[in-house]
């Protein structure tokens, strides 16, 4: 009796360790790793061709301060059209827009004269839903369907806020928007993020909590059960 009651004891501690342990590897790897979202979700006029994956969204926590960094794929361009309310990027979450900071053209850098910066409106148009925040060019004559764009990607950092803040799915379910130039079609529009898919270590560790729990849980009914018989 002492036997089965010591190895009930000591089972439960163990499973109870691992799912602290899952835990613990939630908190301390999820956040030491950017976050990348892919850009699939296409609103240029005349389509995107064959292509099905536009580029990427790579959020990084440093600090109290989100870095962006969005890459296009396939020889596609930034561009700043209607379709997205003359924005290069769009996107939710930022406290205001002194808490957009940094903002560059890359690939190549500082590809546009007079440079980019932060904007804040209700920008709403085309297909994508509505956002508070945008990254556009100082000059918008730099930067538009007529001034042939060059860049590829584009930087900038959020102050004073956090990975989870910055994707939350806007009113129709979208996270963030680019302004494109398809580089096989010609087409330009928003292509964008409409899905959150947790990272497979994130996923793994989420498990591994799910598995100790839930083996803890039938050890306690069984040891339940085999206390009422006898």
């Amino acid at each position: 009796m002492l036997g089965r009651r010591f190895a009930y004891v000591t089972g439960g501690w163990i499973v109870f360790a691992l799912a602290i342990f899952g835990v613990a590897l939630i908190v301390s790897v999820t956040p030491a790793h950017a976050v990348t979202f892919d850009l699939t979700s296409c609103h240029v006029d005349g389509g995107c061709g064959t292509q099905t994956s536009f580029g990427t969204v790579t959020l990084t926590q440093n600090g109290q301060s989100v870095d962006f960094v969005v890459a296009l794929a396939g020889g596609n361009r930034f561009v700043e059209t209607g379709a997205a309310d003359q924005q290069l990027f769009k996107f939710n979450g930022a406290s205001g827009v002194g808490n957009i900071i940094n903002a560059a053209t890359a690939n190549p850098m500082n590809a546009v004269a007079d440079g980019l910066h932060g904007a804040t409106g209700n920008f709403s148009g085309g297909p994508t839903g509505n956002f508070l925040f945008g990254i556009e060019c100082v000059t918008k004559a730099n930067c538009n369907g007529g001034s042939t764009p060059t860049f590829t990607g584009l930087t900038f950092t959020v102050t004073n806020s956090n990975i989870a803040a910055l994707t939350v799915p806007n009113n129709l379910g979208n996270i963030f928007v680019a302004d494109v130039l398809i580089a096989s079609t010609g087409g330009t529009g928003a292509v964008d993020v409409t899905a959150v898919i947790p990272e497979p270590t994130t996923l793994l560790m989420v498990g591994t909590v799910l598995v100790g729990l839930g083996a803890g849980w039938r050890r306690r009914q069984s040891h339940k059960a085999r206390a009422s018989v006898v």
